[in-house]
């Protein structure tokens, strides 16, 4: 009888062997794999020469002039600056040697002529009175270059009056006579009331409020600054309403 051939292993290493790795996995030769050390060398040299940048060549700049206009103008800004620094400290040294004092506003005299209502809310009045403004300062002059009063009672407007500029030497007084009409003025019901019964009572408050622009003068120096004043009077009732009492005051 003839002899059968042996049946094929199956044992797990056998398999494992005969399988590839992967489906893509090549097989390289180990002698294509290794390189020489003097190929690397050369290459790792390539690399380089590819990288480096060439050195620019060193070019030495010539500093350039600055332009005589730029040293005109530079020079202008410095003696401005100078003089502007010059004259402040002169202004303050002035300021506090001489301490200026401020114009004082005063009403010497008043009188209520009319106080009439054509309606509960529309109030007509004529009031006229006297302002004094003194210069206390003996070597200072001052010039009001602007300024208006306006008449209030119980905080409500009722009249404004504007003056014109004026210079009061030192040591000088000056009486401006002031009239001041109110046509229709738009009263609360409440403040008009009130002035109903302060009428009636022959005692009217009013408030007479001032702000003014005034520049001081010392020779070529001057400095201007705003001075505020405040009255309450006290008159008695129209048409002959005279000043019973008065409390001013004036500041900057």
């Amino acid at each position: 009888m003839p002899s059968l051939p042996p049946p094929p292993s199956h044992h797990p290493l056998s398999q494992k062997q005969a399988m590839p790795t992967s489906l893509n996995q090549t097989v390289i030769p180990k002698q294509a794999m290794s390189t020489s050390p003097n190929q690397m060398a050369i290459a790792k040299k390539a690399m380089k020469q590819e990288t480096s940048t060439p050195e620019l060549p060193y070019v030495r700049m010539r500093p350039r002039r600055t332009n005589p206009v730029v040293w005109f103008g530079a020079v202008l800004c410095l003696i401005f600056s100078l003089l502007l620094i010059f004259l402040g400290i002169a202004t303050l040294i002035v300021y506090l040697v001489i301490k200026p004092k401020s114009p004082v506003f005063d009403v010497p005299a008043a009188r209520l002529n009319l106080i009439y209502f054509d309606s509960p809310e529309n109030f007509n009045g004529d009031f006229a009175f006297l302002a004094n403004f003194s210069n206390p300062n003996p070597k200072i002059d001052v010039r009001f270059e602007s300024g208006e009063v306006e008449l209030y009672f119980s905080n409500t407007l009722i009249s404004t009056q504007a003056f014109q500029p004026f210079t009061e030497r030192r040591r000088k007084a000056r009486l401006v006579a002031v009239h001041m009409i109110s046509s229709l003025v738009y009263l609360p019901t409440n403040v008009g009331l009130e002035l109903q019964k302060q009428v009636q009572s022959n005692r009217v408050a009013y408030d007479i409020r001032g702000t003014f622009r005034v520049r001081a003068n010392l020779g070529l120096i001057h400095f201007s600054y705003w001075l505020h004043a405040r009255c309450q009077l006290e008159m008695s009732s129209p048409p002959t309403g005279v000043l019973l009492a008065k409390s001013c005051r004036t500041k900057r």
